[in-house]
């Protein structure tokens, strides 16, 4: 049987649930009340993709039906209001992550070509062979195959945090692999695949005590807790927009000014100079000398309206909820015999990663999604997670700010429902 975390809450769902008002914010997710295979879609894959509530879709519709045009460039109105809600919506993430300045947020594809954009950076100015990143065994791929590709250019090598049975990091063992030659930590927030929380102020903190720079992968942190940059001390935080409850192809990388204008431009083009000649380019300041060419307008709008949504929202009550359903599916999960639960850390995210004794994940995944569940089946782009518990996939269940007791309910009967057909 799993162990069950048991963080403190209001003590009943319907608090909570008063407390978010979860059923106005359901209201708000047109997808939600669709129906799939004609049972009504309990949606638990949040961790890979949230969903979008109409103030996204209307704030984007909006731009393209009435004033969409190419921004910074043109002295035409439609051009001068596309790059005003273009800029504004920088602003107001800036805002979200309290951020010094708008310039020190850089709009990416996602949060996998900001961190390539920091790895670049680092590799062409600041690394030489035998230098070290530090990294963890919680990482998704994105934080760990752009140090590999470094390390293969340059000859750097990559230190690895070790993280205990529960899926805890190891604080001492991290503090042992910084070192003379570490030039950079690169950590996430949350971990995707277990929901392990990390103690990122005290890894921030034991990287500045020996003048290392931290970058962090926020996406699994930005949707569920208040992120502040500069409490936190980040030299860098990266996060995608559609787990944030906004558009795909549109991500952001926040850094301190300094360092991104002491980095080189990560791609050339248009817009991100000053001037070009055929002898030479000399180059804008950040964060424009990294968003070359045509951004993406519309998607940047629509996660400017997603923080809105956010900030919109009381996240204290937001965490205790998802806390509570977090609880509730280990409780009601840890009751199906032959189900492991991986992922116990002391301080952890509402994610769920399991295997069950009968079926294969995939084939879980399978027979849930004809009950209207989705969920996730597979490594979750975290393969050594999953081999240092020595499995080749899980299944995972993340919850957001929609989901209720519910819908984990009809999870745990299809789950069951499994069993009987694999026996």
């Amino acid at each position: 049987m799993a162990s069950v975390i048991e963080p403190e809450r209001p003590s009943t769902e319907s608090n909570l649930e008063a407390a978010l008002n979860v059923d106005r914010i359901r209201r708000d997710f047109p997808i939600l009340d669709r129906e799939v295979y004609g049972r009504p879609l309990v949606y638990l894959d949040n961790a890979a993709s949230a969903q979008k509530p109409r103030q996204v879709i209307q704030a984007m519709n909006d731009v393209m039906e009435g004033c969409y045009s190419n921004v910074h460039r043109g002295v035409h109105k439609l051009s001068q209001e596309s790059t005003d809600l273009y800029e504004g919506a920088r602003e107001r993430i800036a805002g979200f992550i309290n951020a010094d300045s708008a310039d020190e947020i850089v709009f990416t594809r996602g949060a996998t070509e900001a961190i390539n954009l920091v790895a670049n950076g680092f590799g062409q100015t600041r690394l030489q062979p035998g230098d070290e990143i530090v990294i963890s065994w919680l990482e998704h791929h994105s934080n760990i195959v752009p140090w590999q590709l470094l390390r293969d250019r340059l000859g750097i090598e990559i230190k690895v945090v070790p993280i205990d049975e529960q899926g805890n990091f190891l604080f001492e063992d991290y503090l042992q692999l910084l070192g003379p030659r570490t030039k950079l930590v690169a950590v996430t927030h949350v971990s995707n695949a277990l929901g392990t929380v990390t103690p990122l102020p005290e890894i921030i903190s034991a990287a500045h005590e020996r003048d290392v720079p931290v970058l962090v992968d926020g996406c699994q942190a930005v949707p569920h807790m208040k992120v502040d940059v500069q409490a936190l001390g980040a030299d860098f935080y990266a996060f995608s927009g559609h787990k944030l409850y906004g558009p795909t192809g549109i991500g952001v990388l926040y850094g301190r000014k300094d360092l991104l204008n002491s980095l080189p431009p990560y791609q050339g083009g248009g817009e991100m100079i000053s001037s070009v000649t055929f002898e030479r380019t000399t180059f804008k300041q950040a964060p424009h000398r990294f968003e070359a060419g045509t951004p993406a307008i519309v998607e940047a709008i629509g996660l400017g309206a997603a923080v809105d949504y956010m900030n919109a929202l009381d996240f204290e009550a937001l965490a205790a909820h998802e806390q509570a359903l977090l609880t509730y599916a280990e409780n009601r999960l840890s009751e199906i015999e032959g189900l492991t639960i991986f992922g116990q850390a002391r301080n952890k995210a509402a994610i769920v990663s399991f295997t069950l004794d009968a079926a294969h994940p995939h084939d879980i995944g399978t027979i849930v999604d004809r009950a209207g569940v989705a969920i996730r089946a597979g490594h979750h782009c975290a393969q050594p997670i999953m081999d240092r518990y020595g499995v080749a996939a899980t299944v995972r269940a993340s919850f957001g700010l929609y989901n209720t007791r519910a819908e984990i309910d009809t999870l745990t009967d299809a789950l069951h429902q499994v069993k009987e057909l694999f026996g």
